[in-house]
C-alpha cells in the first residue's frame, strides 16, 4: 500500500497509473472497523485501484469537544489497511485540504437535510458535503463506496454528486453489525461493556417496527417503539422518525417495500449513536 500527505504527489502518481482502470474511493475519518473493511472488500471486487483516506474534517463536526475525542488510530488503521491490502491511502493534514479559516461550502440539498440529523446538527452535512467534493475532485474515482449506517449522508452524498456532476457512482453498503445487532461504528469504543449491550436496543427497536409495519399504522408503531425507550434510563432517544427512503421526509403511511427507513439517533455516557433499518 502506498500512503501520500499530499494531494499534489497523490493526482501525480494516480495520472501515472489509471489508465484503463477503475478506482474506486472510500473516504473514511479513520479509527476503521470491520464496517470500514466490508466497504474495501466490496470496493475491491470491482476495482483496479482501492484508496481509502482517513481525515477527521473539523467541518462536519458543529461541537468542538466531539471533533477533539473523536477516537483516533492511525497507525493501527495503517496496518490493517495493509493487511487487507488496500492500493492507496490519502492521509492529509487539514493543510493539504483547507486554506487558513476556510468554511465550509453552502449546498442546497433539496430537503434531505430537514430532518434528523440535519436538524439537529446546524452545519453537519455542508461540512461533509465541502470535503467529499474536494476529495472527489482530487481523486476523481469512478466509483464511491459508503456505509448505509449514514443513511441521510448517502442520500445527500448520491443528490450532490448528481448535482455537481461529478460522473462517479456512489454505491451504498449494508451496515456491518455485530453479534448483538448493534452497528459497528468507531464510537462503539468509546462505551463499556454494559453500555454496548444496552445500545442494543437501538436495533431491537428497529427490527420491532420492520417487523410489526404490516400490524399497525405507522402512528402506533412510532408511539410503541419511543415508549421503548421511555422505559429505560440510561439510553436517550434523540429521534424516531420514519421516512420515505427516496426524500428522508416523515411519512404518515407505509409505502411500498424498500420505500420505507426507520431512523434513530441515541445517546448512551454521552456517546451519540445512529442507525436506521430500510423496509
Amino acid at each position: 500500500m502506498k500512503t501520500f500527505t499530499l494531494k499534489s504527489e497523490l493526482k501525480s502518481y494516480l495520472n501515472g497509473i489509471r489508465k484503463d482502470k477503475i478506482v474506486s474511493f472510500i473516504p473514511t475519518m479513520g479509527s476503521l472497523h470491520e464496517g470500514h473493511f466490508s466497504l474495501l472488500q466490496k470496493a475491491k471486487e470491482s476495482s483496479d485501484i482501492v484508496i481509502c483516506s482517513i481525515f477527521v474534517n473539523p467541518t462536519q463536526f458543529n461541537n468542538s469537544s466531539d471533533l477533539e475525542k473523536y477516537p483516533r488510530t492511525t497507525e493501527i488503521d495503517i496496518t490493517r489497511l495493509t493487511e487487507k491490502k488496500c492500493t492507496i491511502l490519502y492521509l492529509p493534514e487539514a493543510s493539504d485540504l483547507y486554506q487558513e479559516n476556510e468554511q465550509a461550502k453552502q449546498f442546497y440539498f433539496d430537503g434531505l437535510d430537514n430532518f434528523m440529523e440535519g436538524e439537529r446538527r446546524e452545519g453537519h452535512f455542508n461540512g461533509v458535503a465541502t470535503i467529499v467534493e474536494k476529495l472527489f475532485n482530487i481523486i476523481n474515482p469512478e466509483k464511491a463506496f459508503f456505509g448505509e449506517k449514514d443513511l441521510q449522508q448517502l442520500q445527500i452524498i448520491k443528490y450532490i454528486t448528481q448535482k455537481l456532476q461529478f460522473p462517479i457512482e456512489i454505491i451504498g453498503v449494508a451496515t456491518k453489525r455485530e453479534e448483538s445487532g448493534l452497528a459497528m461504528s468507531s464510537r462503539n469504543k468509546l462505551l463499556s461493556e454494559k453500555n454496548l449491550q444496552k445500545a442494543t436496543l437501538i436495533y431491537q427497536t428497529l427490527q420491532f417496527i420492520e417487523e410489526n409495519s404490516r400490524n399497525f399504522t405507522l402512528l402506533e408503531l412510532k408511539k410503541f417503539a419511543i415508549e421503548r425507550f421511555n422505559n429505560q434510563i440510561d439510553l436517550n432517544l434523540e429521534y424516531l422518525e420514519i421516512v420515505s427512503l427516496d426524500k428522508l421526509q416523515p411519512i404518515s403511511e407505509f409505502r411500498n417495500k424498500n420505500e420505507n427507513a426507520a431512523c434513530i439517533a441515541a445517546s448512551i455516557s454521552s456517546v451519540r449513536l445512529i442507525d436506521n433499518i430500510i423496509f
